[in-house]
């Protein structure tokens, strides 16, 4: 069975105890943090908090697979690979193992994907070396499993990977098949959630909505994928949307059905 965790992007504004209140009811055995201002975790957070929230998840038998950093991998800054050594290090503080990053660079499409390449290869070992991985999810300007898997080739490093978020490639036209295919060699870490359609990105139960995640969880399957299966319970955007409390045993539900 996969490791399961969810993200704290399902419970906005829950303290500490809370993650782990809800960790516990149900086979959770990691928590994605949200790095990100307001959060337990943000891009400034000193040692000493770090290894409070650290040790805290590490007693109550909670690992972090994932720092959901906000860094921008293609945006045209100066100091996008310093961003990404602080987020690598704030990782290695919380023991996490990969350091979400998104694609962006949406302002200025021309060089792109080059910027990406040029970013994520001169922070591959940094990463390496704090035994820290940083993974690219197919999420905004790098939507679908091609996009991604482009960059990741160019780079060509084992600390470089990849994060599915199995609506975006799927809602942008790309089949769960042909996506696994394409990040099978990058694979480390899967987002699973469910919506109305994939023209209405808001957040229904999994096993509810519109996303075949039969499909999605078979091909991970095929893959002999043993990772990390999260949660991302988008309530922080959708307030309306059903506490996390009810959405993470429809998840359970689903993985025990697969």
């Amino acid at each position: 069975m996969n490791p399961r965790a969810f993200s704290t992007l399902g419970c906005p504004g829950a303290d500490l105890d809370e993650v782990v209140r809800l960790a516990r009811t149900g086979p959770c055995s990691g928590v994605e943090l949200r790095c990100f201002a307001d959060q337990l975790v943000h891009p400034e957070s000193d040692q000493a908090e770090a290894d409070r929230i650290a040790g805290a998840l590490r007693r109550a038998g909670l690992a972090v697979p994932v720092l959901a950093s906000y860094v921008q991998v293609a945006a045209d800054g100066p100091d996008v690979v310093e961003q990404l050594a602080r987020h690598i290090a704030l990782a290695a503080r919380l023991g996490a193992g990969q350091v979400r990053v998104f694609g962006g660079g949406a302002g200025l499409p021309k060089g792109r994907r080059e910027r990406a390449v040029r970013h994520l290869a001169a922070a591959a070992p940094l990463a390496a070396a704090a035994g820290v991985g940083i993974a690219l999810e197919t999420h905004d300007e790098f939507l679908t499993g091609a996009e991604v898997a482009e960059v990741l080739e160019a780079v060509g490093s084992p600390a470089v990977g990849a994060v599915w978020d199995a609506v975006n490639p799927w809602r942008a036209g790309e089949s769960p098949e042909h996506t696994a295919e394409l990040l099978g060699p990058w694979l480390r870490h899967v987002q699973l959630k469910d919506v109305a359609s994939p023209t209405d990105l808001r957040p229904v139960l999994p096993g509810r909505g519109a996303l075949p995640l039969g499909d999605v969880l078979g091909q991970l399957r095929g893959l002999g994928y043993d990772g990390w299966i999260s949660l991302e319970w988008e309530r922080a955007w959708y307030p309306e949307a059903a506490p996390l409390a009810e959405a993470l045993p429809a998840f359970h539900r689903v993985l025990d059905a697969a």
